[in-house]
């Protein structure tokens, strides 16, 4: 027998699925049209993470030490900073060569050292020490002046300063130095360690020891006031406390064993010490007798307890500045 229609439980006619996409289309948030698909938060959190990483990218490409694009054409001296930044120095500040008075023997010996390096020769690091006040980094910046005032742009020495608590990052330095094509000094000035101050080690490793050595275009030329850059107390107290002496104080002290140049600056005579000051008052025009000239240098070096080249060019700044006179080189 044939099959009866069903009947809807009103008695309104048969059931149909109609109504059912019609609860679909009702649930659609509204704004959305048909066949848009709502981004799930797994799909936007990777899309937020794409975003940024191509930021951080972008980022890290400008960001990148100016020294890994640095040319080395900007200028022949640099300030080094150890986030990987070198900010070139357009004017040193600096004495002609001719004006350092007393220091001929080490003066010779370093314009001889650093000429032979500019020319790709073998040549030693340099420390200077001893008197304050006497031209240990005066020299260094005259020397290099003067190695460079008749050299070619592309032959000329750079001079980088780095500064004494920033020795830590000073391998940094080295690796970012090496494959350059241009010879540099590094210049560190007034070095000396105190303390617990380990950061000594980080220079020995550069000198010689380490085992990718010094690179062949880079010179180091340090100045103190000490010969073995350490506080006295510092070696007396490993001598008097550790168990093998001896060795204590070895390690300490050959921190300048590593530099191949000592060159010893003294405490000026009189007569070098007049000499300065004449030597800086004839190149700057300033003028006043002899006698009274001598007179007062040796008044003014008397209360200042001392006679070295610093002290000759404070006396020379006091007495232009008196005469109305302005220091720049006739």
């Amino acid at each position: 027998m044939p099959r009866k229609p069903s009947k809807s439980p009103a008695g309104k006619g048969p059931r149909t699925p109609a109504r059912k996409p019609a609860l679909v289309a009702a649930k659609r948030p509204k704004g959305t049209t048909k066949g848009t698909v709502k981004a799930s938060p797994d799909l936007s959190q990777e899309r937020i993470v794409r975003a940024l990483e191509t930021i951080a990218a972008h980022l890290s490409a400008q960001g990148k030490p100016a020294l890994e694009r640095e040319s080395f054409k900007e200028a022949d001296a640099y300030v080094w900073h150890p986030d990987g930044r070198l900010a070139a120095v357009p004017r040193v500040s600096r004495v002609e060569l001719f004006l350092l008075k007393g220091v001929d023997r080490m003066r010779d010996i370093l314009m001889e050292n650093t000429e032979r390096f500019a020319n790709g020769l073998p040549a030693n690091n340099a420390l200077l020490w001893g008197a304050r006040g006497m031209g240990k980094s005066s020299l260094v910046k005259a020397a290099h002046a003067s190695i460079n005032a008749e050299r070619k742009p592309a032959d000329r020495l750079k001079l980088i300063e780095i500064h004494r608590e920033d020795i830590e990052s000073l391998p940094m330095l080295m690796e970012k130095l090496r494959d350059a094509s241009f010879h540099f000094i590094v210049f560190i000035d007034d070095l000396s360690f105190d303390g617990n101050d380990a950061s000594y080690k980080s220079l020995k490793a550069v000198l010689e020891g380490g085992i990718e050595g010094r690179p062949e275009n880079v010179i180091l030329y340090a100045t103190s006031n000490r010969r073995h850059l350490l506080a006295r107390d510092m070696i007396e107290n490993e001598r008097s406390t550790a168990i093998n002496p001896g060795e204590a104080v070895e390690e300490k002290v050959s921190l300048s064993d590593r530099f191949g140049l000592w060159l010893g600056f003294h405490r000026c005579s009189q007569d070098e010490y007049l000499a300065m000051v004449r030597g800086y008052c004839s190149h700057f025009g300033v003028k006043l007798d002899d006698e009274a000239l001598e007179r007062e240098a040796l008044e003014w070096s008397t209360t200042r307890g001392s006679r070295s080249g610093r002290v000759a060019w404070q006396f020379v700044q006091e007495l232009a500045g008196r005469l109305g006179v302005k220091l720049t080189a006739k």
